[in-house]
């Protein structure tokens, strides 16, 4: 099993890929199958857990085992002493009611904390204060919304600290692997299992981290491009283009002469054609209107009255 800590740098992705060509971890942790324990967003810095022990992974991210992070955060303004009492009861962000927090006011920047890669923007005319937060929980941005949510917005988050594993020492993008009695420590934490707990196991169609994997995909994507190229010059459309020999749009049954029947059906002659019976359809001529009883038929003599 491995068990690394990370100092994610700022705007570099928790994870190993990413379609878009933004910065991940893999830039500065090149071991294999191994994956994050919960996230840190892309804008802020600091401490991660990486680890192939699947167990361990899920409970340190699932917040009812109470793992405590720890947060530097520098705040627009200097926060009073009733905003930080409500950080510590807990407060209504959008996610939901937070849990407690320790909270305390730094009286300086953090010690040891290094320059980011992009300077803070922040306004001349208002001054800004760093305060210290641990939680337990992993609602979305949720320390962002917790200072929101009384007053004094965040402009830089730092993970500095996860259980009793501190971001000392390390630098961004430096890692270390854990020591056999942090992890033991991180073992203990999680210990007993929760009522009703699974773990997750991986999907069948799971796919480890592969570290060729962009390598792959550009590969597939210049073979599909080649195989078009290779149809479109031999002459071969795309599949699905129509059955060859088949008839063509508006194409009629039968090479029989103009005004042949179709097969099975009735003559299709204009005005004026003959109609069984010797009759001309279309003709306009009258049935010689009968005097009393009709005439005999052809070849057989009249009846004589009596």
């Amino acid at each position: 099993m491995r068990y690394l800590l990370v100092n994610k740098p700022f705007e570099v992705l928790p994870q190993f890929t990413d379609e878009a060509g933004r910065a991940t971890l893999k830039q500065f942790v090149q071991v294999p199958e191994v994956y994050p324990v919960g996230r840190l967003d892309y804008d802020s810095e600091g401490l991660m857990l990486l680890t192939d022990d699947k167990q361990l992974q899920f409970r340190l991210a699932e917040p009812r085992y109470k793992v405590p992070k720890t947060y530097w955060v520098q705040v627009e303004g200097e926060p009073t002493e009733e905003a930080l009492e409500q950080l510590r009861r807990g407060v209504q962000i959008k996610d939901g009611f937070t849990a407690p927090a320790e909270v305390h006011l730094l009286p300086e920047t953090p010690a040891g904390l290094w320059e980011r890669s992009k300077p803070v923007r922040f306004r001349a005319n208002i001054p800004t204060s760093w305060i210290e937060l641990t939680i337990s929980e992993g609602m979305n941005r949720q320390v962002r919304k917790m200072t929101a949510a009384v007053g004094f917005p965040t402009l830089r988050l730092v993970r500095a600290g996860i259980a009793s594993l501190e971001v000392q020492q390390l630098q961004p993008g430096q890692w270390r692997e854990l020591t056999a009695a942090e992890v033991q420590e991180l073992k203990s934490l999680t210990a007993a299992a929760l009522p009703g707990e699974t773990a997750p196991r991986r999907s069948k169609n799971f796919v480890p981290y592969d570290p060729n994997y962009e390598q792959k995909v550009a590969a597939e994507k210049a073979a599909r491009a080649r195989r078009a190229s290779e149809r479109a010059a031999s002459g071969r459309g795309p599949k699905g283009g129509g059955r060859s020999g088949g008839r063509s749009a508006g194409s009629t049954r039968g090479t029989g002469p103009a005004g042949a029947a179709p097969r099975g059906g009735k003559p299709s002659g204009g005005a004026g054609s003959p109609r069984p019976g010797g009759k001309t359809a279309g003709s306009g001529s009258a049935r010689p209107a009968s005097s009393g009883r009709s005439s005999a038929p052809s070849g057989r003599p009249p009846r004589r009255s009596k």
